[in-house]
């Protein structure tokens, strides 16, 4: 049975710089994958690629069996790709709630966008803030805020670029518990961080970029011993 994402040799080339170089992954439906690796390996480049913002030099990108590579965001989004941004993106004059309805709205479920809205508030405990401006929002909770809409169009393939930035320690626990159970959902979250304990702690499955490159692969137990992760990731020798 394929993985739900299906990422196959992506090259990126700009002029003769290769931003990625024969890279591949694959994320499987209700598991956590982490994608790491220091700044500047590729990895928002690769997210671009994967969710249709930047179309590879050569390399394929297949959801559920089905090959989008050529396809644009939206027709990507239609086959169950949600995404969220490492510069937090809301509606910032809009509520909470209402930044949550415009997804909801477009999603497959839009006939009970209401419905789908308050379950989300409900499950994400976002109540206090639900009628509040999203430009008022600390950093932490509209990240959380960013995540939950893009629950709001139910899902198969969740995106999430750095999304624990400008959380504290306690937002950061809730946060790894909600990724935990959007798999145990159903879906298939890949999952950009640089924070490594929430990366080793939630993750099944992490993929490990260097200068382009997928160096390593394997649970985050064997990525945490492996050698070229800690010469190039980590620094040590």
């Amino acid at each position: 049975m394929p993985s739900l994402l299906e990422v196959e040799n992506i090259t990126v080339t700009f002029g003769g710089h290769k931003a990625l170089d024969s890279a591949g992954l694959r994320a499987e439906r209700g598991h956590v994958t982490g994608l790491i690796g220091p700044n500047g390996a590729g990895k928002s480049t690769l997210f671009d690629v994967i969710s249709g913002l930047r179309r590879p030099t050569s390399g394929s990108v297949a959801i559920d069996g089905r090959d989008v590579t050529r396809l644009g965001p939206s027709r990507r989004a239609r086959h169950g790709l949600a995404r969220t941004f490492q510069r937090l993106e809301l509606f910032g004059r809009l509520s909470v709630r209402d930044n949550l309805l415009v997804a909801a709205e477009l999603g497959p479920h839009r006939r009970h966008a209401h419905r789908t809205v308050g379950e989300i508030i409900d499950r994400l405990g976002l109540h206090h803030v639900a009628d509040s401006s999203a430009d008022a929002l600390p950093t932490g909770t509209g990240r959380l805020v960013e995540v939950a809409r893009a629950m709001a169009v139910r899902p198969a393939l969740v995106l999430l670029d750095e999304p624990a930035a400008g959380q504290d320690h306690t937002e950061t626990e809730k946060f790894a518990a909600l990724l935990r159970s959007l798999a145990e959902d159903g879906a298939a979250v890949l999952l950009v961080e640089h924070d490594m304990g929430l990366v080793m702690n939630v993750c099944d499955q992490v993929f490990v970029l260097d200068l382009g490159k997928i160096i390593a692969s394997g649970p985050p137990e064997v990525i945490r011993r492996d050698q070229a992760v800690l010469s190039a990731y980590l620094g040590e020798s």
